[in-house]
């Protein structure tokens, strides 16, 4: 084969895209319910916009964003979160000045180069939504609510919701100092990344997926021992509120986000059914984020739900691939005439009709129609069509219902 697609890329393929349609159209209609509207943003944006708000020692930073010059001399880079973007956009078009809370949701692909593996591409898809301008633990448990509705919604079943806060400004130097006084005297058995991240950015260590590093900072002193009083009062509020709306959570003190700009609740989704990749959403609050990019102080939370981990956990249980509503056999160069009209007619009307464009054997016309998962069928032939009337055959039971040949009387019967 000449040509395929470049590695850790895929195409995503009927049937299986049946299955990512009724997960964004679930997603439509949780997400409106809860007040949210949808945002369309670019795939790429100034270099800057990620570098300023993911953190210079991140891995994305350092090693994972396809960043180029562009033709006007000027650092590119294709989105690898969609956070970032979506403050830029917010300080942007001052958003800010809308009612608060404004809450937006976002679809579509990211990018980042590392090593390809199960449920990981460099080409992924998320589904993402931010809250803005309330501070209060209500709307944390909000946000939390609403993705516990979705996921339950697209079918997805014994996922964990694991909780914490990974505290503020204020609540963070005496975190680090405990942290580096915890590995100073294991710097050697962690890999060369976390041993330059030591100096630089030690918290940074806590996200690293080498397993030397995950066992040798096993006893790790938590954020959530060094949370300052507000920090502290937010998260015991987030939790009570969290068991008003009735989300089953666990507090995981030690969750930690890959990116800088997280502040206060941290969480993520997790299955079991994943193996080593188990997150399948991952948010938190970003409450001086929209500072940092020139904006009026307004915090903010959000979290994005990864399809590729999705896809997987829901594709045994959906139902067989959709076929047409109506398929029409046509006998006869009069009735291949009249089954292409009334085909487009009952598409008009709201029916997937399908018909034969050449006239071929019925018995090849049924196979057909049985091998694209066909409802209803009808035959058409001189008969049919000198008394202006058909038998419509339902395909699962068997039954048949007689109707005129017309869109608006076979629509009648079959509507879906």
């Amino acid at each position: 084969m000449k040509h395929k697609t470049l590695k850790g890329l895929q195409d995503i393929m009927p049937p299986e895209i049946a299955i990512w349609q009724h997960v964004e159209k679930m997603a439509h209609e949780v997400f409106r319910n809860f007040g949210c509207r949808e945002i369309r943003l670019p795939i790429i944006e100034s270099t800057d916009v990620f570098i300023r708000s993911i953190g210079e020692t991140s891995d994305i930073v350092e090693k994972e964003m396809y960043t180029f010059e562009d033709k006007g001399g000027r650092s590119v880079t294709m989105r690898p979160e969609g956070t970032a973007a979506f403050v830029r956009a917010y300080v942007q078009h001052h958003l800010h000045n809308d009612p608060a809370p404004q809450k937006y949701f976002y679809m579509g692909p990211m990018f980042r180069y590392e090593r390809p593996q199960a449920f990981r591409y460099r080409q992924f898809y998320q589904i993402g939504v931010e809250a803005m301008g309330i501070e209060d633990p209500k709307l944390d448990a909000e946000m939390l609510s609403m993705l516990s509705v979705l996921l339950d919604r697209i079918g997805l079943k014994g996922l964990n919701f694991e909780v914490t806060s990974i505290g503020c400004k204020d609540c963070r130097p005496g975190h680090r100092e405990a942290l580096t006084d915890f590995l100073r005297d294991k710097l050697d058995a962690f890999c060369t990344d976390c041993q330059r991240r030591f100096d630089l950015n030690p918290l940074r260590i806590l996200d690293c997926k080498v397993n030397r590093c995950i066992e040798s900072r096993e006893g790790a002193p938590p954020v959530i021992e060094h949370l300052c009083d507000d920090c502290s009062t937010h998260f015991n509020a987030l939790k009570n509120n969290l068991k008003i709306l009735n989300v089953p959570h666990t507090i995981n003190p030690n969750l930690v986000r890959g990116l800088d700009y997280y502040t206060k609740t941290a969480f993520e989704v997790t299955s079991e059914n994943l193996g080593s990749q188990s997150a399948v959403a991952a948010g938190g609050r970003y409450d001086s984020m929209v500072k940092d990019f020139g904006g009026p102080p307004t915090p903010g939370i959000g979290f994005a739900m990864g399809m590729e981990r999705i896809i997987p956990l829901i594709k045994d249980a959906m139902a067989e691939p959709e076929g047409p509503d109506l398929y029409i056999c046509p006998i006869g160069d009069a009735a291949i005439e009249k089954s292409f009209t009334l085909t487009n007619e009952l598409r008009a009307a709201g029916l997937w009709a399908e018909t034969a464009y050449q006239s071929t054997s019925l018995k090849s016309q049924m196979r057909k129609a049985n091998r694209i998962g066909a409802k209803h069928v009808i035959v058409i032939g001189e008969d049919e069509i000198g008394n202006n009337a058909v038998t419509i055959k339902n395909m699962a039971n068997k039954e048949e219902s007689s109707s005129t040949l017309t869109a608006a009387d076979i629509c009648r019967i079959i509507s879906p």
